[in-house]
C-alpha cells in the first residue's frame, strides 16, 4: 500500500473481526513499531502484547472494567445520550454506540498492546515524544497488513490493579492502551479540519495558500469550535 494512502486512511478502529493476528504479522507490527525515533536514540518504548495468555486474560479482564466505568463518565458528561444523540441514526447516536460496542467487548480484542517506556530520570513533560512516535509506526504498520487498531489512555482508572496483573517494573509507564484486530467492515479515509484552519505560513493565524485539500476530501464536524470568520 502506498505510504501516503496508509497515512489518509489510518482511522480509528473498535470493531474487531474475532480470529487472531497471526504471530508472523504480529512480529512485523512490532517491528515496524520499533523503527521509531526517539530522543537521544535511548529507544526507551516497551510493548507489552497480551493475548491469551494466563496474564492476559486477566489484564483484560481489568481493562473491560476501566474501559466501561471510562466510557461512562465521558459519555455522561459529554452528554451522548442527549439532543441529537437521542436520534439514533444520528452520527452523535452512532458514535456513541460504537464506543458502547467497544468498552462492551474489549475482553474479545484480539490483541491489546500496552505501550511504555522505561523513565530514565524525572518526570518530564516532553517524555511522550519517545513513545508516541512509536505508537503511530504501530498503527500504521498494522493498517498496512490490513489491521486496524486505536489508541486510548483507559488504563488509567486501573493501571494499579493492570501493573499488578502482568508485573511491570516501577520504572515503566503506561503511555497507551492500543487495541488491534481485522476491523468489521472497511477502512477510509480519515475525517479532519480543513487544512487551511491548522496550517499557516510565516505568521500565525495567516493562510498557507499552497496548503489545500485534496478534490473530494470530506471534513469532520468534531473538535473545538471554530473561530468567526474574520
Amino acid at each position: 500500500m502506498d505510504l501516503l494512502e496508509g497515512l489518509a486512511t489510518t482511522r480509528a478502529i473498535r470493531r474487531y473481526c474475532p480470529e487472531p493476528i497471526p504471530e508472523d504479522d504480529l512480529g512485523r507490527i512490532l517491528w515496524h513499531a520499533t523503527r521509531a525515533p526517539s530522543g537521544s536514540n535511548r529507544q526507551p518504548f516497551r510493548f507489552l502484547v497480551l493475548r491469551d495468555g494466563p496474564s492476559a486474560r486477566t489484564a483484560r479482564a481489568i481493562l473491560g472494567e476501566g474501559f466501561r466505568a471510562a466510557w461512562g463518565t465521558k459519555a455522561a458528561a459529554d452528554g451522548y445520550q442527549a439532543g441529537s444523540g437521542a436520534d439514533r441514526s444520528s452520527p452523535k447516536a452512532r458514535m456513541a454506540a460504537t464506543m458502547q460496542h467497544f468498552v462492551d467487548h474489549v475482553e474479545e480484542v484480539p490483541a491489546i498492546v500496552l505501550a511504555g517506556y522505561g523513565r530514565h530520570r524525572a518526570v518530564d513533560p516532553h517524555e511522550g515524544a519517545s513513545v508516541y512516535p512509536a505508537c503511530q509506526n504501530l498503527l500504521l504498520a498494522a493498517r498496512a497488513l490490513g489491521y486496524g487498531g486505536v489508541m486510548t489512555m483507559w488504563h488509567a482508572l486501573v493501571e494499579d490493579e493492570l501493573r499488578a496483573a502482568v508485573g511491570l517494573p516501577d520504572d515503566v509507564v503506561i503511555a497507551a492502551t492500543i487495541c488491534l484486530g481485522r476491523p468489521v467492515g472497511a477502512h477510509g479515509p480519515v475525517r479532519r479540519r480543513p487544512v487551511g484552519e491548522l496550517v499557516f505560513d510565516d505568521r500565525w493565524g495567516e493562510s498557507a495558500t499552497w496548503a489545500q485539500d485534496p478534490p473530494g476530501t470530506r471534513f469532520t464536524s468534531a473538535g473545538p469550535p471554530r473561530p468567526s470568520p474574520r
